[in-house]
């Protein structure tokens, strides 16, 4: 990648963008491309935001953005960020920096002007490129060797960058899901070994957060497996010690042949064990969204999938239990299956059961119970817990009855079994 441009990238030919980098770089400045965006154009993948780093304080990048029509907000100014909105996207604009003081989480900054120095506080190589306004780069601690060998690797002495920070414990290995090839680079898989302990500094948003990215990769299995070797993913996800990740290669490999696109969550719950009580102490310790930690809660109390159970039997469960939980039973069971189909007749016909089931799941609409309080107001029920047990009666006997009896039927048996009350 000698000679190496991101020139004719449509980001980099955006002209507002353009323009931001000529007014930060103008009187003796200098701003550049950084970080994701080089990395990605040159490896030919998707750029989602683009990142400049500028010699300019950041009291001047406010004045110089704000004076030439920009909108500039000081979203990180202590650590030298302003996110400047520029053609209506918002570019994180932050000057080069050099670390006087870490304490494993955050970092007291020095504001300079020196590119290497600033180059050299970043994680990995290949994080650490930057790129000229006409997309030439400027590679100064060997990242574009490493992004050709799909080499991820720390820069400088890889226990001094995890000391810094110990979040990069495991973007070490998110990186790596996303960007690596062959094996992980030694030494920095020993340095994430021997300090494993540091991810007990960490808040459980940011352990999180890098979990989930991590997951949400095309193919997390080979990260996953370097973590358990090194010790890591105990260390950050003690529910996978005696469950494991042996059924991640085979979800992957149904994602892709299905054509499921690939579920964090689903690939999380694969991983452990489908125990209620410990996934809502998951949940809480990791601080899920109450949508996330619904969903694996849900998960682990929903009825294990059966491959030989009829349609009749799972539009009840379904009901019951709801869409999601049931549909995420039997993809994890149907990937699960196909794995084992290659050697056995059995699971193969087990694949065929799940399959049928999940297409039956993912078209099932819920129907709407035809009875509520008012109806058996009308016939003399009183208001109370006694109605709120007979409602949920008549609703059992109208799933049982495969939700075929309409209101009036409801209403006839409703008169029936109270007046036998």
């Amino acid at each position: 990648m000698s000679g190496a441009s991101v020139a004719g990238s449509a980001w980099l030919e955006d002209a507002e963008l353009q323009r931001l980098l000529q007014v930060l770089g103008a009187g003796g400045e200098e701003a550049r491309i950084a970080g994701g965006a080089v990395r990605n154009a040159l490896l030919g993948e998707a750029v989602a935001d683009v990142d400049i780093a500028t010699t300019t304080h950041p009291d001047e990048t406010m004045r110089r953005a704000e004076q030439a029509g920009f909108k500039a907000v000081p979203t990180g100014a202590e650590h030298g960020t302003i996110t400047v909105i520029a053609g209506g996207k918002g570019h994180e604009v932050t000057t080069l920096r050099a670390d006087v003081e870490t304490d494993g989480r955050r970092a007291k900054v020095a504001f300079g002007r020196d590119w290497k120095a600033d180059a050299e506080r970043r994680d990995f190589t290949i994080n650490a490129l930057y790129a000229e306004a006409d997309g030439s780069v400027i590679d100064l601690v060997g990242g574009l060797a490493d992004l050709e060998s799909r080499t991820l690797r720390f820069i400088g002495d890889a226990e001094a960058r995890i000391r810094e920070d110990y979040l990069r414990i495991l973007r070490f290995f998110r990186f790596f899901a996303y960007y690596g090839s062959g094996r992980p680079d030694a030494e920095g898989l020993k340095a994430c070994a021997r300090l494993k302990d540091g991810l007990e500094r960490l808040s459980a948003e940011r352990v999180w957060s890098e979990l989930k990215k991590l997951l949400s990769a095309p193919d997390p299995s080979r990260a996953l497996l370097w973590m358990r070797q090194a010790g890591v993913l105990t260390k950050a996800l003690p529910e996978s010690e005696k469950w494991g990740i042996d059924a991640i290669h085979g979800l992957v490999a149904a994602e892709r042949d299905l054509g499921w696109r690939p579920d964090a969550m689903l690939r999380l719950a694969a991983m452990v064990p489908p125990d209620p009580d410990r996934m809502r102490g998951l949940a809480e310790r990791l601080k899920l969204s109450n949508a996330d930690a619904e969903r694996l809660t849900e998960w682990a109390m929903a009825p294990a999938a059966v491959s030989a159970t009829t349609e009749r039997e799972l539009a009840r469960t379904l009901y019951r239990r709801g869409r999601q939980p049931i549909v995420d039973r039997l993809r994890l069971s149907l990937a699960s299956a196909r794995v084992r189909a290659a050697e056995s007749d059995v699971a193969l016909i087990e694949a065929g059961g799940y399959a049928r089931q999940l297409k039956f799941a993912e078209k099932w609409a819920a129907p709407d119970f035809p009875l509520k309080g008012a109806d058996l107001k009308g016939l003399g029920v009183p208001a109370g817990p006694g109605m709120g047990r007979l409602l949920k009666q008549l609703e059992e006997e109208w799933i049982e009855a495969d939700f075929r009896p309409g209101r009036d039927a409801l209403l006839e048996r409703a008169a029936k079994v109270g007046s036998n009350d």
